[in-house]
């Protein structure tokens, strides 16, 4: 190691946010460099920084600056040195970074699938006509009234204890979360069911972890490097190149999935129109270095298909 080991006197500061999964989330990447280094956890300092995204919790995303609104402040703090290196749900992430900031760290992926979740039904199909769902994603909107145009959708912004709440105060029957969220938590008393990847495809990078740093800050980048999971980033890589091509936001229906076998990758990429009255989807197989320019030609492909207006809402 070229440079400075961190310390109790000179810790590296890890920045987060506040809610129970991110704070499991940076104490996942603690752990991971204490343990690779052979460092005590006062070497690391947890910085918890609130962003826009968690202050504004009574409006759509897509209504108050979509993705961004969860990383901004964090990457401020990066940029003007308060912190070192910031912990991300990989799915929350735009696609591209400000300027002076790199994203190529990544821990191994926990499970991808969405968790159906109600106290009240085992599962989507057994929900009664007219049901209550509540969700914040226009992804997960769009995929539920593709398939039971029946149900009302109602916004549920928080987070995962937010909107487990939400779900007991009875303000909807049934929501969405991420399998991964709930594992990190341990949260095994909730009453989910998994949503299988080829009933309803997750969002890009569902279920992975990434670490941004300072381009210039070579300690930070030689510690990274001794915990970035490869093949996570492998399916990062093709997930996030077909997002960027899409230009997808908060604001558009986007799922997509990327799977290794060996050499090989598999990317299974949806758009939706954001009412959910039709999706088109693609499926390819390509060598693993391939992977980024697979997922652009198939948002190129996607886009194609889709024609002029697809993503508008539709009124009548």
């Amino acid at each position: 190691m070229r440079y400075v080991i961190p310390s109790p006197a000179r810790p590296l500061n890890i920045g987060t946010r506040g809610s129970p999964l991110a704070l499991a989330q940076a104490y996942e990447t603690r752990e991971r460099l204490a343990s690779a280094f052979d460092l005590p956890f006062e070497a690391f300092n947890i910085v918890v920084i609130k962003t826009t995204g968690d202050k504004i919790i009574d409006r759509p995303l897509k209504e108050i600056g979509g993705k961004g609104l969860f990383t901004r402040e964090i990457e401020d703090a990066m940029l003007d040195g308060s912190i070192d290196i910031a912990v991300h749900s990989m799915k929350d992430m735009p696609t591209l970074q400000p300027d002076g900031l790199m994203l190529d760290t990544y821990l191994p992926r926990e499970d991808v699938r969405d968790a159906f979740i109600s106290p009240r039904v085992s599962s989507l199909l057994d929900l009664p006509e007219g049901s209550v769902v509540g969700t914040s994603s226009l992804r997960r909107r769009a995929q539920l009234m593709l398939r039971r145009p029946d149900l009302k959708v109602v916004e549920f912004r928080g987070n995962l204890q937010t909107r487990l709440k939400k779900l007991d105060d009875g303000v909807a029957e049934a929501t969405f979360l991420a399998m991964a969220g709930l594992n990190r938590l341990k949260m095994d008393e909730v009453p989910k069911a998994a949503i299988e990847v080829e009933d309803m495809l997750p969002a890009v990078a569902q279920g992975a972890i990434g670490i941004e740093r300072r381009a210039d800050d070579m300690r930070a980048a030689d510690m990274l490097a001794v915990i970035h999971h490869e093949p996570t980033g492998q399916q990062l890589a093709a997930e996030r190149a077909f997002l960027a091509e899409l230009d997808g936001s908060c604001e558009t229906p986007i799922a997509g999935l990327a799977e290794l076998d060996g050499n090989t990758l598999r990317l299974r990429g949806e758009v939706l129109r954001p009412d959910g009255s039709e999706a088109i989807s693609d499926d390819v197989t390509c060598a693993i270095s391939d992977g980024a320019e697979a997922g652009r030609a198939m948002a190129r492909k996607l886009l194609s298909e889709a024609g002029q207006g697809f993503f508008d809402w539709r009124t009548g």
